[in-house]
């Protein structure tokens, strides 16, 4: 029999992957005819195919390299385009294009209605980026609209966006663009061609690559039986692959789950509406003139939704969700040195304008996270009682405080559930797929230490700082310089903790200090206590931190 292409593997002749298909290196991304691969096998028997003469149809590809070229470079200019996809599609035409077989002899597929091609089938991918346009003719067929079709691929001013992985850009911006322009020379009708092909690298697992044979990773419907939809729609985003391969791994999805889903936005919410509900009764206090933790916080508040919105529109997801996220981290901020719970006492209307500004900060939070975690700001709008819904809202809108004066708000709930470590521990054994954990998967026990007597412990001074300000140290690829408020004076402590964290991740954190060591030198910079952290084996750092809220300068017993 004749082997499709995907049925011969082999080594690939441009990066020596022994893994390379027949058409195509999933590593290296070059796009390959079989016969090109090095010590080709048939994936059937195993044994080395042999080259038969059978006569195919050809699309002429290499007669649209300079048009290809011209159309890249000006969606380019207009729209940005990612480095690693233009680098994709400028290796192809230094190479120069070649006509491509667009028939198989394959006895599964669509046929070829000629005369002469009977047994032969359309190349898979040849008819697959037809079937965008295919099915969305099948669809306006079924809602009684058989033209509507038209106004997704026929009209100039439609913005066609292709999101795919790195695997498939030849086929998104050389293909099947090029099958477009022919199809266009010749007819009325004119597709439109991608505007933007904004392609990621792979997602491994754990370090390894998805494999449902093998039972490395886990499928979604299964994840999705025993966890919220959102952290994971979350964890994806913060792991995007945009420039370079990333990795699912289990404990660093629990560690943005609990520390940056509850502990940061689930825990601004909560302790807002919270204290709201205890200190005015659910009802939204009335602002009083504004102070300088006030206006700090409503200019990032104004900033935020044109810097994410700008990342997000250049297809950055992920520094769109950081501007997000930095405005939550600001908000926790702005609570904590507002101090509402000694200005309830002290300064009434100062505790009702601190409360105010963060009812108004939870509605933007609630617009700005939607398209990541739906569901969450969805039940944030409703505890936050107010109509219509967060996807509804308009986005530009979110800067600005509408949530009246006197309005009553819903019930307070918890927002984010925080995952166990024996939780974790769980999906390792089974290794997201079934599979026993290997021996590298188990922790590794540090060498104890030489025991100390109660005394010797009680030399040692630990307290509660809030970390205030963060700034890399210069020509340091570990360190960062911390100013941190220990209640009754501001130190400053140089950490290396660079690799795990970036500083504004740390701004308004609260952290477990040695107070009484002794200052040392650090990369010129002076440091005046040491932050208590953990590291697993692989040498990743988390600081120690308190359950609860607690005020800074409190002391560790």
């Amino acid at each position: 029999m004749f082997l499709p292409d995907r049925y011969v593997e082999g080594t690939c002749p441009v990066c020596s992957n022994p893994e390379a298909r027949g058409d195509q290196c999933e590593k290296c991304g070059s796009y390959l005819n079989p016969t090109e691969l090095k010590n080709p096998k048939s994936k059937i028997t195993g044994q080395t195919p042999v080259v038969r003469e059978t006569s195919h149809m050809y699309f002429p590809l290499g007669q649209y390299q300079q048009r290809l070229e011209k159309y890249i470079g000006e969606r380019n200019k207009r729209d940005g385009w990612k480095d690693n996809v233009l680098n994709y599609c400028r290796s192809w035409f230094k190479d120069g294009l070649q006509d491509r077989a667009v028939t198989r002899d394959l006895d599964w597929g669509v046929k070829i209605p000629l005369q002469g091609y009977e047994n032969k089938v359309l190349y898979v991918w040849f008819d697959a980026v037809l079937g965008y346009i295919s099915s969305t003719k099948e669809w306006s067929q079924r809602v009684g609209k058989p033209d509507e079709w038209k106004r997704f691929w026929l009209d100039e001013k439609t913005k066609y966006v292709a999101f795919i992985g790195k695997d498939n850009v030849v086929f998104h911006c050389i293909v099947f663009p090029a099958m477009l322009m022919a199809w266009n020379e010749t007819h009325d009708e004119k597709y439109i061609l991608p505007e933007n092909v904004p392609a990621n690298e792979f997602l491994n697992y754990e370090g390894q690559k998805f494999s449902k044979s093998r039972g490395i990773g886990i499928d979604v419907q299964d994840f999705l039986a025993r966890y919220p939809v959102d952290p994971l729609r979350y964890y994806l985003a913060v792991s995007l692959p945009e420039y370079r391969d990333s990795d699912f791994y289990w404990r660093d999805f629990q560690a943005k789950t609990n520390n940056e889903l509850a502990d940061i936005l689930g825990n601004f919410v909560n302790r807002t509406l919270a204290f709201a509900d205890r200190t005015f009764d659910g009802v939204v206090p009335e602002r009083g003139p504004l102070g300088d933790h006030d206006r700090q916080v409503l200019d990032i508040l104004e900033t935020t939704p044109v810097r994410s919105g700008e990342y997000y529109e250049h297809y950055r997801f992920r520094d769109g969700l950081l501007e997000v996220m930095n405005l939550a981290r600001a908000a926790n901020k702005y609570f904590n040195d507002s101090e509402p719970w000694k200005t309830a006492k002290s300064d009434r209307t100062r505790c009702a304008t601190t409360i105010n500004v963060s009812i108004q900060l939870a509605r933007a939070l609630a617009i700005l996270m939607e398209p990541v975690i739906p569901f969450s700001s969805e039940r944030i709008w409703k505890m936050l009682n107010l109509g219509g819904t967060a996807h509804a809202q308009s986005w530009d809108e979110a800067s600005e405080l509408l949530v009246p004066d006197g309005h009553r708000l819903g019930k307070t709930e918890i927002l984010f559930t925080k995952i166990e470590d024996t939780v974790i521990e769980a999906e390792l054994g089974s290794a997201g797929g079934g599979q026993p954990a290997t021996p590298s998967a188990q922790p590794k026990l540090a060498d104890v230490k030489p025991t100390i007597t109660i005394d010797d412990f009680k030399k040692l001074d630990l307290r509660i700082a809030k970390i205030v300000q963060c700034e890399n140290v210069p020509k340091s690829e570990k360190l960062l310089k911390l100013q941190v408020d220990v209640g009754t004076e501001k130190r400053q402590i140089v950490a290396g903790i660079a690799q795990n964290y970036k500083p504004e991740e740390l701004i308004g954190k609260s952290v477990v200090v040695v107070f009484n060591l002794q200052p040392a030198k650090l990369m010129g910079q002076e440091s005046q206590g040491m932050l208590l952290a953990a590291s697993d084996n692989d040498g990743k750092l988390v600081f120690v931190a308190p359950s609860a809220e607690i005020e800074s300068g409190s002391v560790v017993k």
